[in-house]
C-alpha cells in the first residue's frame, strides 16, 4: 500500500512540473474575475448620499482633497443639512468651502478655520455650527472610529475649555451670545496625571482622494496627501475613493498599499484635477529678504534667533506662521529632523519654482520640500509621534503667554477664530520643549506677556522659552520669568515697560541677536 501511495505522489509531481500545466495555472490566475468597485463618474459614486448625513472628508487645506466628489455634491442642491468632518474647509471658493457657500452644511467638525473668511463669517454670524476639536484628537477619534474603539483618554486639552466645556459651537444669529456650547469632558487620573476622554468618530460616508488605486479599492497616497485621507478611509460606513490613476489589479505591490480594499466600497478615476496650492511659497534669496516689509523683517529677526535653539540630531515640530520660517535658517553644520503634523518627517526648506509639488505642503498649507531620508504618513500616525514624546522641541506662535508659561494662541472670542489646529496636542506632550515666538507687544502696544492670560488657553504651564523681537525669557517652574537675552538696541528698563508682569534678570543678560 505504501509503495502505491509513493508511486501516485511521484506521478502527480511529474504532471505538476510539466510546462504546459504550469502555464495553464498562471493563465487561470491572471484571468480571475474580480468584483469591481469602479464607478464611471463622481455623480454615480455619490448616489445614496442624502440630507442630514455625516461625511468624513479627507485632505488637508487643499492638499489631497476629493475635488471631484465635492463638486458632485455641490451640483446636488437637494442634499442639505450635512455634518462635515474635516480638518478644515478648504478656501472660500474651492474644496469644501464651496459647500459652505451653497449652504449645504449644517455643522463642521474641524480643528482649524484658518484663512477661510466665509467659514469664519458663517460661524461668528450664527449661520453655521462649528465643533472645534484639536487636530491630533480629531485624527485619533477618526482612527478609533474606524478601528471599532468607542473612546480613549488623552492629555490634549487638559486645563482648557476642551476639558471644561463652553467652546461656542453656534452663536445666536446676529449676536455674540452662545446658542450651543461644547460639553465638559470626563477625566481620569493615570500615573498621577489628568487625562480627558474623547469618543471615536464614524461617518455615513467617507470621501477620500488617493494617487493610485485598483478596482479592488486598494489605495496608494502621494507624499503629504495621505494626511486625513488614511484614517477617514477606514471610518466611513461607505467609503468612496477618487484617484488620479486606476491601475490593473496586481500592479500595486502588497507592501506599498496604504489603504486596503476592504475599507473602500466605491472607487473612480477623478474626471479633472486642478490640485491648487493654498499658499504657494518659494525660497527667498538674501537679496529678496532685504526688500521685505518691516513687519516681515521683524518676523525673520525673531525666527533667526529661534533657529539657534536647534541642536544636532533634534526632532522638531514647527508651528504655522512665523515658526515654520525657521526651516530656512538651520545651521548647515547640524542635522535637524523637522516634523510637520500633516504627515511629514524630514521636511526641507521652501521649494524653488521647479521643485513645487501640490502634494507637498506643510501644516500652514505652504509648499515645501522633503529632504533625502524624509518620510510621509497619515495625520493619525503623525500625532502618535507627538503624543508618544518622540519630539525634542516644538516652536509655536503665540497671542499671549503668562508668567507661569500658560499659552493662548487660537482664538479671540467673538472676533478672531483660527482654531486650535495641532497646537494643543503639541504643548501637551510632556517631554517636548516648547518655545514660543511672537512680537513682544500687540499692534496697539499692549503687552502679550502677562501675569494672567485673558484669552482662552491652548495649554497650561507648557511654555519653556519665549523669544520676541525685544528679548528672550525662560519660564522657570514655580518661580516665573527669567530674562536671558536682549535683542540689539533694547535695555532692561525698556523690557520692563513693555512687559505685563514682573520677572527676574539673569546675571549674564546681554544683547545677543
Amino acid at each position: 500500500m505504501l509503495a502505491i501511495k509513493r508511486q501516485a505522489m511521484a506521478s502527480a509531481a511529474q504532471i505538476l512540473l510539466r510546462p504546459h500545466f504550469l502555464a495553464a495555472l498562471t493563465t487561470a490566475a491572471s484571468a480571475r474575475a474580480y468584483h469591481s468597485k469602479l464607478c464611471k463618474s463622481s455623480d454615480e459614486a455619490i448616489k445614496g448620499i442624502k440630507s442630514g448625513d455625516k461625511l468624513l472628508i479627507g485632505g488637508f487645506g487643499l492638499c489631497g482633497i476629493p475635488e471631484n466628489l465635492l463638486k458632485a455634491i455641490a451640483r446636488r442642491k437637494d442634499i442639505q443639512q450635512l455634518t462635515a468632518v474635516s480638518n478644515n474647509a478648504g478656501t472660500a471658493d474651492y474644496g469644501l468651502g464651496t459647500l459652505l457657500q451653497s449652504r449645504q452644511i449644517k455643522r463642521m467638525m474641524s480643528s482649524y478655520v484658518g484663512e477661510n473668511k466665509e467659514f469664519a463669517r458663517q460661524y461668528l454670524g450664527g449661520e453655521l455650527e462649528v465643533e472645534l476639536i484639536p487636530q491630533g484628537t480629531i485624527a485619533e477619534r477618526i482612527r478609533c472610529g474606524g478601528a471599532g474603539i468607542p473612546g480613549f483618554y488623552t492629555l490634549t486639552g487638559v486645563g482648557t475649555q476642551v476639558e471644561t466645556g463652553g467652546i461656542p459651537i453656534k452663536y445666536v444669529k446676529g449676536s455674540s451670545n452662545i446658542e450651543i456650547a461644547s460639553e465638559p469632558r470626563e477625566s481620569k487620573i493615570f500615573n498621577g496625571r489628568k487625562y480627558i476622554m474623547e469618543e471615536g468618530i464614524t461617518g455615513d460616508y467617507a470621501l477620500v482622494k488617493a494617487w493610485k488605486g485598483d478596482e479592488l479599492g486598494n489605495l496608494v497616497f502621494k507624499y503629504a496627501a495621505n494626511n486625513f485621507n488614511g484614517p477617514m478611509a477606514t471610518a466611513g460606513k461607505i467609503t468612496i475613493a477618487e484617484v488620479e490613476e486606476i491601475v490593473p489589479v496586481g500592479e500595486l505591490k502588497p507592501d506599498e498599499i496604504h489603504i486596503q480594499g476592504i475599507h473602500v466600497h466605491r472607487i473612480l478615476k477623478g474626471e479633472k484635477y486642478e490640485k491648487r496650492i493654498e499658499k504657494l511659497t518659494l525660497r527667498r534669496s538674501d537679496s529678496e529678504e532685504q526688500q521685505l516689509s518691516p513687519a516681515m523683517k521683524q518676523r525673520i529677526h525673531i525666527i533667526k534667533r529661534a533657529a539657534r535653539e536647534f541642536k544636532n540630531g533634534m526632532y522638531v515640530n514647527l508651528g504655522i506662521g512665523m515658526p515654520v520660517l525657521a526651516s530656512n535658517y538651520i545651521d548647515p553644520e547640524i542635522t535637524v529632523h523637522l516634523q510637520s503634523e500633516n504627515g511629514i518627517l524630514g521636511m526641507g526648506p521652501f521649494p524653488t519654482a521647479d521643485e513645487v509639488d501640490a502634494d507637498l505642503v506643510n501644516a500652514g498649507k505652504e509648499s515645501v520640500t522633503v529632504l533625502p531620508g524624509g518620510t510621509c504618513f497619515s495625520s493619525d500616525v503623525s500625532f502618535g509621534m507627538i503624543r508618544g514624546n518622540r519630539l525634542d522641541m516644538t516652536i509655536l506662535g503665540g497671542m499671549q503667554v503668562s508668567q507661569r508659561g500658560d499659552l493662548s494662541n487660537w482664538v479671540v472670542p467673538g472676533k478672531i477664530i483660527k482654531g486650535m489646529g495641532g497646537a494643543m496636542d503639541l504643548v501637551a506632550a510632556p517631554n517636548s520643549r516648547v518655545v514660543v515666538t511672537m512680537t513682544h507687544n500687540a499692534k496697539d502696544g499692549s503687552p502679550k506677556i502677562l501675569k494672567e492670560n485673558t484669552l482662552p488657553l491652548t495649554g497650561t504651564k507648557c511654555v519653556d522659552r519665549i523669544i520676541t523681537d525685544k528679548c528672550v525669557f525662560d519660564v522657570v517652574p514655580g518661580k516665573g520669568l527669567l530674562l536671558r537675552e536682549l535683542s540689539y538696541g533694547n535695555t532692561v528698563e525698556e523690557i520692563k515697560a513693555a512687559t505685563g508682569c514682573a520677572f527676574e534678570i539673569a546675571s549674564d543678560v546681554a544683547e545677543t541677536y
